[in-house]
């Protein structure tokens, strides 16, 4: 449904299946997180949200690019 929608929408459908990947990404960073606070390891909980800081960030970059270069296009040249 979410591909027939961004087919629709006229938008790349790798780009939704990334954001959709991310979402899963940060979902289990968090409940991993979670589960160690409650186990009482602080330590290890915050290494696994930076974990998936940087898993979210190195996969967002085609995104980032695609938003810049449309920003840069945007600007009227002089």
């Amino acid at each position: 449904m979410i591909e027939k929608i961004a087919v629709s929408a006229n938008v790349n459908v790798m780009y939704v299946e990334t954001i959709l990947k991310i979402i899963g990404i940060a979902y289990i960073a968090e409940f991993g997180a979670q589960l160690t606070k409650d186990a009482g390891q602080g330590a290890i909980a915050s290494k696994i949200e930076l974990g998936g800081k940087i898993l979210i960030l190195a996969m967002a970059i085609p995104i980032l690019t695609v938003i810049i270069e449309t920003v840069i296009g945007l600007i009227p040249s002089f």
